[in-house]
């Protein structure tokens, strides 16, 4: 069985390093070990996307502004009566839509009066089933930079929700953007005495005026939002997700401090914010650091500890990485290296909990803050003690290891504890089970961490049906919660196990601008980089491996990195399209191992115990 749930190209059992790379990078099994052979040019290539979202810029987004006509204002018992929409990007107006709609119901006299639109001028229109799929065609609000825009938006929204609902037509995931509270924060009550969309256009001098009909006041929403986003400009907002994030002003803090992300580099890597005395505050990473950087600089950067950080900054230091991983790979070594007060993360890197069976004469599982050179097996590490006592929870339910904390000796006399009584230890302290019958059980326990997990899944699930055969849910949720500790601590050990034996691995994976290549030793990432189109694989391949960082093996699960920065190499690996290159050793995991039964460790529960 594969490590991980990886490509094709992961499957084999046994590979030695490849002597000479080709043209291209393709991993291929031939006769047990990777060849390299070229690959079609014409093949669109597998993008990687970013670190983090970088936003997509004002000038590039598409603004569909949309207007409604309506019986009513409510939604379940009104009707509309006609749909005007503008579709905008850089300013320029890119197409217009506009139709009356036969409501199905009666037009109120007022609404009339408001609106013009009588009852004669819908009776030959089309209905909302007719018009919505042209209006969503329209509209296309499901491509991405989109975003739809109404002045007071849930009003327009509501009707347009509830008219896909009614004609099982899905609502799209959009942006929406409501230009009455934008307004309230861009444009004072000394400048204008409300924020209806007549008032703001007189302010912003639109030269269409709304006339309570739908195109017309659709147009005139289109004004008032240029409008709105020329003052978004002062504020540093300059992309959809900054605007949609945009609650007030930047701090003072804010602005005077701008200026400290002008010097970044627009390009991958990792950030550094540091105090008048070099210290770190916060470490982050991003596929383009200036512009990361400067997000933090605006009005839709609202977190309080985050300004917080920002008033003790002096400087940003970039770290320009080759590809992503290495990015996120340094991140992580960075925080746990100068342990960032305002990094979440960076409280206590190190402390982590095991779950083991300790060297003695009798072992026993006891939990534990380090791995050490000791022989014995080791399972997790665990996010919390919680869930490494489920864990051991599951196991005691499994094999009946003492838990006493006695240390045994030939002379050693003690009595039996009321566990023995219970049946759910065979009192070895007073001789009822040999050594030698005992040492079966922690062997069982030892496979049950690096191996076969069955027999702990077949002992805790029977408890299960039993109890829940009896209606005693809750009882059976408690064996549930540690079940689903004790394998997602299996599967993680095991993947990580596997990793750290390989002595030497390179990846690749084709990027928007090359290829990414990494070098994997005894699970710590050694060396990364982009190799350009054009340059040649077999001299890069060669270098990047020659001056890659010097790995030897060690004891334990994670020998030589952190079990974060692990799962970030395994997760690359596992990426569709990321393709060996050279790959010393045996890369498996056990065949009947604990992947086999990844269905029941994602069963859901929250980490604090509650039930859902």
């Amino acid at each position: 069985m594969p490590p991980h749930a990886a490509p094709a190209a992961h499957q084999g059992r046994r590979a030695g390093r490849s002597a000479r790379p080709p043209a291209e990078l393709l991993y291929e099994p031939s006769e047990g070990r990777p060849t390299l052979v070229p690959v079609d040019d014409q093949r669109p290539p597998a993008i990687q996307g970013t670190l983090d979202d970088l936003g997509t810029p004002l000038s590039q987004t598409t603004f569909v502004i949309v207007d409604l006509e309506t019986t009513g204002t409510r939604a379940d018992g009104a009707g509309i009566t006609e749909i005007g929409a503008v579709k905008v990007r850089g300013g320029e107006v890119l197409g217009e839509f506009g139709t009356l709609v036969d409501p199905g119901v009666p037009i109120p006299p007022f609404i009339t009066l408001l609106t013009g639109i009588t009852q004669a001028m819908v009776a030959p229109a089309p209905r909302i089933e007719a018009v919505l799929p042209g209006f969503l065609e329209f509209a296309g609000l499901d491509r991405p930079g989109t975003a739809l825009v109404a002045h007071n938006a849930p009003f327009d929204v509501g009707f347009l929700k509830a008219a896909c609902a009614a004609h099982d037509r899905p609502w799209p995931h959009t942006v929406v953007i409501d230009t009455v509270p934008l307004a309230r924060r861009l444009v004072t009550r000394d400048e204008v005495p409300n924020h209806k969309l007549g008032t703001l256009a007189g302010f912003f001098r639109v030269p269409d005026q709304p006339t309570h009909r739908a195109l017309d006041d659709a147009r005139a929403t289109v004004g008032v939002l240029h409008g709105l986003l020329e003052r978004l400009g002062s504020f540093g907002i300059d992309t959809l997700e900054e605007l949609r994030g945009f609650r007030a002003a930047p701090t003072a803090t804010q602005r005077r401090k701008r200026g400290l992300a002008d010097d970044l580099p627009n390009a991958p890597g990792v950030y550094v914010f540091e105090d008048a005395k070099g210290d770190a505050l916060y470490v982050g990473k991003s596929g383009d650091l200036r512009k990361r950087a400067k997000s933090y600089f605006t009005a839709s950067e609202t977190r309080g500890r985050v300004r917080e950080m920002l008033a003790l900054a002096e400087r940003i230091t970039p770290i320009v990485c080759g590809t992503g991983l290495e990015a996120e790979v340094r991140e992580l070594r960075l925080i746990a290296e100068r342990t960032p007060p305002y990094n979440r993360r960076s409280r206590n890197p190190d402390r982590k909990t095991w779950l083991k069976l300790t060297a003695e004469r009798f072992p026993r599982l006891s939990l534990v803050r380090a791995v050490r050179d000791d022989g014995v097996p080791y399972l997790g590490p665990f996010n919390s003690a919680r869930d490494a006592e489920l864990a051991r929870e599951a196991l005691l339910h499994a094999f009946p290891l003492r838990q006493c904390t006695h240390r045994f000796t030939a002379t050693t006399e003690v009595r039996a504890c009321v566990l023995a009584e219970l049946g759910r230890c065979n009192a070895p302290c007073e001789g009822r089970e040999t050594e030698a019958e005992y040492a079966a059980h922690t062997e069982a326990a030892g496979t049950a961490f690096t191996g076969d997990p069955s027999p702990v899944v077949r002992a805790v699930t029977a408890q299960i049906r039993t109890l829940s055969a009896a209606l005693r849910f809750e009882e059976a949720a408690v064996h549930r919660d540690r079940l689903a500790a004790f394998l997602k601590a299996a599967i993680r050990v095991q993947r990580l196990s596997a990793l750290a034996a390989l002595p030497h691995l390179v990846a690749a994976r084709r990027a928007a601008n090359g290829w990414e290549l990494c070098v994997v030793r005894h699970g710590r990432l050694a060396g990364s980089g982009l190799m350009a189109p054009g340059a040649d694989p077999h001299a890069y391949l060669r270098a990047l491996v020659a001056t890659a960082e010097t790995v030897g093996p060690g004891h334990g699960p994670t020998p030589r990195a952190r079990a974060e920065e692990m799962e970030c190499v395994l997760r690359w690996l596992d990426t569709p399209g990321t393709r060996l290159v050279e790959l010393d050793g045996d890369w498996t995991c056990p065949t009947n191992g604990a992947e086999k039964h990844r269905e029941m460790a994602d069963w859901q529960r929250e980490p604090s115990g509650a039930r859902k």
